[in-house]
C-alpha cells in the first residue's frame, strides 16, 4: 500500500462516524511541518500567520511548541479578539480603517500592549488618531517595507504591491513622523517577500519557468538582504529601540531568517501545506489540511459526483486557484465544469471503485481559506478523530 493510500484509509476510518462534507487536520503531518519550520528558522522565532490557520486551538498548539513565538493577524477585530483571548503578541499584518477597533485599542491597556498596528503612511497615524474617542493608550506601530525587486530603473517591478515605502530613506522618514506624534512608537519593522516566499520555484512539467523563477527569486533575495539591512540602520536611528524586524514567509523561511538583520520569521502555510506549496525546492511538507466530500452520484463508467467543491482560492484567478483532490489518487475535474457550487463531478478510473457515500479528499490551494468554508476542524492522529475544534467561522468570526 502506497503511502497516500495508507493515508486514505487512515481519514477513513476515523471519519467513518462522521457525515461529510467535512474538515480534518492531520495532527501527525502538522506537528511535522511545525517542526521543519522550526529547523529551517536556523534558531530564530517563527511568528504564526494565523490567517493561515484560522483556528484558535491550533494557534495554541502550535505556540505551545519550542521555536514558535506571537501570532500575526490579518485584520484589527482578529487582533483584539486574540488578544482578548490571551494572545499576548499580536502583530496585525496589514493597515486597518476600523475605527471601532482603534477606538477600542487606545482605550484599553491590556490590548494596546498586546497588539501591534501595522502603518505605512503618515495618513494612517490620523485615522487612528481621530477614531481614539479619548483613548490615551500608546499605539505599537509596525512599519513595512515594500520587497519587491525593480528593474530597469523601476520600469519592472516583481513582487506584491504592498507598502508604498520602498527606500531607507522613505521607510525612515515615516519612523520620524511617528516618533513625532503622541501617543505612537516604532517597535518593529515588516517586510514579506511574497514573491520568494509564496511562489514555487519547482512547477512539474515547466522546467524553464521553474529556472527562471529560481534565477529572479536569488536576485531578489541578494537584493533585499542589502536593502532590509540599510531600512533597519535607518530606522535605528530615528527608534533605537526597535524590538523586532519581521520577515519571510514558508517558502523563503531559512533564507530570511539568515540575514543579520532579520530578528524573526513569519509563517502560517507551511502548517496545513496546501497545494500551492507543492513546488518548491527549498522544503517539502506533509498535507495536513483535507477536507472530504461524500460520493452521491455514480453518472457512468469512470463518473462520480461528489456534493459540493466550490471552494476557489484568492489571488488571480486560474486552475492553481481551485483544490485538487487528492484521495483516492488519479480523479480529475471535469474541463466542462470544474469544480461546483454544489456538486462536482470527477473523472479517472478510481471512481469506479467508488460507492455511494464513500469520500473523497481534497487539498485547498491555499491555507487557511478552507476554514471559511468549514466551521470545525477535525483532530486525526493515527486512525481516530481524537478532538474537533472550532475554526473561526465556527465561532461566529468571519473578519474578511
Amino acid at each position: 500500500m502506497t503511502a497516500r493510500a495508507s493515508d486514505r484509509a487512515r481519514y477513513d476510518r476515523a471519519t467513518a462516524h462522521l457525515d461529510a462534507p467535512l474538515a480534518i487536520v492531520d495532527l501527525d503531518a502538522f506537528d511535522a511541518n511545525a517542526d521543519d519550520l522550526v529547523r529551517r528558522a536556523g534558531g530564530k522565532p517563527v511568528r504564526v500567520a494565523s490567517k493561515s490557520v484560522r483556528c484558535r486551538a491550533l494557534l495554541e498548539r502550535v505556540l505551545a511548541r519550542e521555536g514558535f513565538a506571537g501570532v500575526m493577524s490579518f485584520t484589527l477585530a482578529e487582533s483584539v479578539w486574540l488578544a482578548r483571548s490571551g494572545f499576548d503578541d499580536v502583530l496585525l499584518a496589514y493597515p486597518s480603517a476600523d475605527r471601532a477597533g482603534y477606538a477600542e485599542l487606545t482605550a484599553d491597556p491590556k490590548l494596546a500592549s498586546a497588539v501591534t498596528v501595522m502603518v505605512d503612511d503618515p495618513a494612517q497615524l490620523d485615522l487612528i488618531d481621530a477614531a481614539r474617542a479619548g483613548g490615551g493608550e500608546v499605539v505599537r506601530v509596525c512599519l513595512e517595507l515594500d520587497t519587491s525587486l525593480r528593474l530597469f530603473g523601476g520600469r519592472v517591478r516583481v513582487g506584491a504591491r504592498r507598502s508604498p515605502l520602498h527606500s531607507p530613506a522613505e521607510v525612515a522618514e515615516v519612523a520620524r513622523a511617528v516618533a513625532r506624534r503622541p501617543g505612537f512608537r516604532v517597535v518593529g519593522l515588516m517586510a514579506y517577500e511574497g514573491h520568494v516566499a509564496g511562489v514555487g520555484d519547482a512547477v512539474a512539467g515547466r522546467p524553464l519557468r521553474s529556472r527562471a523563477v529560481r534565477l529572479m527569486q536569488s536576485a531578489a533575495r541578494r537584493e533585499l538582504a542589502e536593502r532590509r539591512a540599510a531600512v533597519v540602520r535607518a530606522v535605528r536611528e530615528v527608534a533605537p529601540d526597535v524590538e523586532f524586524v519581521n520577515g519571510g514567509g514558508t517558502g523563503s523561511v531559512q533564507h530570511t531568517a539568515a540575514e543579520d538583520a532579520v530578528t524573526e520569521v513569519a509563517a502560517g502555510s507551511g502548517l496545513y501545506v496546501p497545494r500551492l506549496f507543492d513546488h518548491y525546492t527549498s522544503f517539502t511538507g506533509r498535507p495536513a489540511a483535507l477536507f472530504g466530500l461524500p460520493v452521491v452520484r455514480r453518472p457512468g463508467v469512470g463518473v462520480v459526483t461528489v456534493l459540493g467543491g466550490g471552494y476557489p482560492a484568492s489571488g488571480a484567478p486560474g486552475p492553481d486557484r481551485l483544490p485538487v483532490p487528492h484521495l483516492p489518487q488519479g480523479l480529475r475535474y471535469d474541463p466542462q465544469e470544474g469544480a461546483g457550487e454544489v456538486q462536482t463531478p470527477l473523472l479517472g478510473s478510481p471512481a469506479d471503485d467508488l460507492l455511494i457515500g464513500d469520500t473523497v479528499w481534497f487539498r485547498h490551494a491555499k491555507a487557511g481559506e478552507l476554514c471559511e468554508r468549514f466551521d470545525a476542524l477535525h483532530l486525526v492522529e493515527g486512525d481516530t478523530v481524537t478532538d474537533t475544534v472550532p475554526t473561526y467561522r465556527g465561532e461566529g468570526r468571519t473578519f474578511l
